[in-house]
């Protein structure tokens, strides 16, 4: 299953956006209004939303100013979330969340509308975070 959110414009650099994604702290900022519990764990971070399990998600892979990728740790169910990032102009970064994973397609049916929300929200919210 592959999701991704349309490409949001944020009113910062790349060496910015890249910075506040990579202090994994940060991602307490941006989650939805429904978290329930948000903590950094070893090189990452679990969290839980009302009503739905603890995920605990990682730092993977960093590349600078490019790309985040954050997978998560339990093996029931395997995915990653990459957040890819462009320069648009002078101070201005062009920022995309891509959601992929194997799920069954019992499992994708039941997550795929809830996942999208969320990673929208994500995306919203980091474009929010200048206003």
């Amino acid at each position: 299953m592959n999701l991704n959110t349309a490409k949001i414009n944020v009113k910062k650099k790349p060496q910015e956006v890249y910075l506040f994604l990579t202090d994994l702290k940060n991602f307490e900022k941006i989650m939805p209004e429904n978290i329930d519990k948000f903590e950094l764990v070893d090189a990452g971070f679990l969290f839980a939303l009302k009503g739905m399990p603890t995920i605990k998600l990682k730092l993977i892979e960093k590349t600078p100013n490019n790309k985040i990728i954050l997978g998560s740790t339990g093996s029931q169910f395997p995915f990653t979330l990459t957040i890819n990032m462009e320069e648009n102009n002078d101070n201005n970064t062009l920022v995309n969340f891509n959601f992929e994973s194997t799920f069954n397609a019992m499992v994708k049916m039941m997550v795929k509308k809830p996942l999208q929300k969320f990673i929208n929200t994500l995306s919203d919210n980091l474009e929010k975070l200048d206003e």
